[in-house]
């Protein structure tokens, strides 16, 4: 992640929120077009071993994500080096894969739950019931060093969120350097890593300790952090200038906890040799989008007034934000701050203050 904002959210963490904006400021709409990543993960019919190679059968079979893009997406410009993902999963586990480009394999920080990003890394993030809240970042670097935790919501809605003490029960991950490790004199092509966390690691944020269901679908982002390098006295050395930060599906903003625009996986019990698996596009995930406008309008209607509003023409959102979902939501102010409320098929979809979605 972008280090001045990771800076940033430090002093966050230590300080509270000035009203209701961002660092101070009013807080960001979106940026981009809201087009989130998919991907269809199908159960493993085979044992996997984990080597951080990616060379079992059962591997092939597998399609890659798309070509991480810049996290701040069309804004930028496309990376100089490609990465790629795979996941699998079966009763036990859920599996990742990846693969990244880099003629420079280096590392430097071997203490678990080191602030691993100032290296090089590969960091996966899970949501698995797409609420935005209780989430999971795990980040390793090339040398297998692993940093680990929960957030019990993003930084931006609260103070001392992050979990850092929580490790995941069970964790494997591996790494296979295509080259060779902290010697600036070759020329090498790549680092892959394979990672297999349990079911039973994410209770705490699920419905049970058991795998998912035939077409459910989780919130999930990947974020490869790469730093510049220069060559003095024989090794590698950072450059000052700031990181890059490349993703599965983009932020719009140089910040990966915004988990409304993370991907969507849809897992399927069918082997990945099997028939092709259309993915569902899900009308949930649309109305929860639509929802995130009224949220980001009564934060900057508190930055600028002080007060929450039940009124949809003071947040000008009379219009419908988002083609297709039901509109008007019902909205309310709370002795708390805020809800808001949308009916998709006899449900009721909330969004509340601390921008937590549920249905009910």
């Amino acid at each position: 992640m972008y280090l001045i904002f990771r800076l940033s959210i430090i002093l966050l963490i230590i300080r509270p929120m000035y009203g209701q904006g961002f660092w101070g400021n009013e807080f960001p709409g979106s940026k981009i077009e809201y087009d989130p990543r998919t991907y269809v993960c199908h159960k493993a019919d085979t044992p996997i071993i984990i080597d951080g190679r990616l060379d079992d059968d059962v591997w092939e079979d597998v399609q890659w994500t798309d070509s991480f893009v810049d996290i701040e997406g069309s804004l930028k410009p496309d990376p100089f080096y490609d990465t790629k993902a795979k996941m699998l999963w079966d009763d036990n586990y859920f599996y990742f894969g990846a693969y990244m480009e880099d003629p420079h394999v280096w590392a430097s920080i071997t203490a678990r739950d080191a602030v691993v990003y100032k290296d090089n890394d590969f960091e996966i993030f899970l949501d698995p019931d797409g609420d935005t809240h209780n989430y999971y970042e795990l980040e390793v670097n090339a040398l297998e060093t692993e940093w680990d935790l929960m957030l019990l919501k993003p930084y931006h809605d609260g103070d001392k969120v992050a979990l850092d003490s929580w490790d995941i029960p069970g964790l494997i991950s591996k790494v296979h350097v295509d080259g060779t490790i902290n010697d600036p004199s070759d020329r090498d092509r790549g680092w892959s890593v394979e990672i297999a966390i349990p079911w039973k690691a994410l209770i705490g944020n699920f419905r049970s300790k058991t795998p998912p269901k035939e077409g459910e679908q989780w919130k999930v982002n990947f974020s490869r952090v790469h730093w510049d390098v220069e060559i003095k006295d024989e090794k590698y050395v950072k450059t000052d200038n700031p990181e890059f930060n490349w993703v599965w599906s983009p932020q719009g903003h140089i910040y990966m906890h915004f988990p409304q625009y993370w991907g969507l996986v849809q897992f399927s019990e069918e082997p990945p040799w099997g028939d092709e698996i259309k993915f569902n596009r899900s009308e949930l995930d649309q109305v929860k989008w639509a929802l995130r406008y009224i949220y980001t309008r009564q934060r900057n209607h508190y930055f600028k007034n002080q007060r929450y509003t039940a009124s949809l023409k003071e947040l000008n959102l009379l219009d419908r934000p988002v083609e297709g979902v039901p509109w008007p939501p019902k909205l309310m102010v709370t002795p708390t701050g805020w809800e808001a409320e949308l009916i998709l098929k006899g449900n009721s979809v909330f969004i509340r203050k601390d921008g937590k979605v549920w249905v009910n």
